[in-house]
């Protein structure tokens, strides 16, 4: 079968999630036609993902989040307000998404939770079914258990997804752990998406050593460059404990080396993994695919959140034993944790069970029933 991957451009995880399932789908006889993601003058597109992915990728503008003042979280009022009033000008990137489903000749649409797709399904009568794919799906599941009267701004997150999810045959939400299907908000609950090169730290080929090791090092990611002031802070109260942080601050070109023991890395995939395999402990703004990358390698987990969605994530890591949260940077917090600290073994098993239970719900998609 053909598919076509509309992938939402924002941050790494979505595109990691790319890499993966084009590789499981090609392996699997299918191919896959293209990929669009959606762009905006904030981010750029990293190199990483081109040189991983075989289809052609093509881009549009999309909605976006706008940053605090101080380039730490997304300010979202800010946010709504800009994209509400800037809204006309994605409608031709709404057309232009209908017309490449259908100029593509894809038996299926795999959508990485980009918004406009939602849209795109809303305005016009597109005849080839849409998967939907992302952990967000998971947080309106009739089980999830959300403390809801803590998490006062999910109702919002959870009509988001709804939206870039309107006209899926299925939700895809990935998840920590193992729940029942929802058939009522026609939820599949599967296991992350994992990239053969994280799997492969654990499962070396024949004759190789595991390359998962504990280093001396802390290794961080933060999306919002302005976590930064946080970091230093830190380091400067403890300047013998070894910090590598990953951003997307492009202009610092590389590396910006401060002295001996921190540094910031411009965000390289291949680069990062290779550091978060070898490090002490994993502080990040609690995205789901680097929580599930350093879960899978046993590693102690600092997160702290910059927005809601992160904010569940979160809660959700912490109660599978991923680690603790925090609202700064405070590597100390992580250092005490990581003290006592068993990994999720259960957590294994069950990634790596991701590719047969995703491969069956996409091949199932183009079924009429």
């Amino acid at each position: 079968m053909k598919y076509l991957f509309i992938i939402q451009g924002e941050g790494r995880g979505h595109l990691t999630q790319a890499i993966t399932l084009e590789r499981l789908l090609v392996q699997n006889g299918h191919s896959v036609v293209g990929m669009l993601v959606g762009k905006s003058p904030s981010r750029q597109l990293p190199d990483f993902f081109t040189r991983a992915v075989s289809a052609p990728v093509s881009q549009f503008e999309s909605i976006n989040f706008q940053n605090s003042s101080k380039n730490r979280k997304p300010d979202m009022f800010k946010s709504v307000f800009y994209n509400m009033l800037l809204f006309v000008k994605y409608f031709p990137s709404i057309r232009y998404i209908r017309r490449q489903i259908l100029d593509s000749g894809a038996d299926v649409v795999v959508n990485f939770y980009e918004s406009l797709v939602g849209f795109a399904y809303m305005a016009h009568r597109i005849p080839v079914p849409q998967v939907s794919i992302g952990h967000q799906y998971l947080f309106f599941h009739k089980n999830f258990g959300l403390p809801v009267t803590h998490y006062p701004g999910h109702t919002g997150l959870n009509g988001l997804s709804k939206m870039n999810s309107f006209g899926a045959k299925k939700r895809l939400a990935l998840s920590f752990m193992p729940l029942p299907d929802d058939p009522k908000h026609r939820i599949k609950v599967v296991p992350p998406l994992l990239r053969r090169e994280v799997i492969g730290l654990r499962h070396p080929v024949s004759g190789a050593s595991p390359r998962v090791t504990q280093g001396d090092y802390i290794l961080g990611y933060m999306l919002n460059p302005g976590f930064s002031e946080d970091v230093l802070a830190w380091h400067k109260e403890h300047p013998d404990v070894e910090l590598r942080f990953f951003w997307d601050k492009w202009s610092e070109g590389n590396v910006k080396k401060i002295d001996d023991t921190l540094s910031f890395h411009l965000i390289d995939d291949k680069e990062f993994l290779s550091q978060m395999a070898g490090c002490r402990a994993y502080a990040s703004t609690a995205g789901f695919e680097s929580i599930c990358e350093a879960m899978y390698l046993g590693k102690p987990i600092l997160m702290v959140p910059s927005h809601i969605e992160q904010e569940i994530n979160a809660f959700d890591a912490k109660r599978n034993g991923a680690g603790v949260s925090a609202k700064e940077f405070d590597l100390s917090v992580l250092i005490d944790f990581a003290v006592d600290f068993v990994p999720n073994e259960k957590f294994l098993s069950w990634v790596e069970s991701a590719d047969m239970l995703i491969l069956k719900e996409l091949e199932s998609a183009a079924e009429k029933k």
